[in-house]
């Protein structure tokens, strides 16, 4: 299902590094040492947006990345 908080995703398994982008900023964060199996159940989640608030926000150390890296 699309979110209405989250545009887009995507995972380094070799860093462990999280890359979220949102749609009411879009800016992009990277979320560091979140495990493969806690994307796997965010990119599973129905409700991407509830499950990034209760498992990922607050629980991993973040950035904010450059503003050049945005899809669009």
């Amino acid at each position: 299902m699309p979110s209405t908080s989250i545009r887009k995703m995507e995972y380094d398994p070799d860093r462990r590094t999280l890359s979220v982008w949102f749609v009411a900023s879009r800016k992009r964060y990277e979320f560091e040492g979140v495990p493969p199996e806690t994307f796997a159940a965010f990119r599973a989640a129905f409700a991407k947006g509830r499950y990034f608030n209760d498992h990922i926000r607050n629980n991993f150390r973040y950035r904010l990345a450059a503003s050049d890296s945005d899809p669009g």
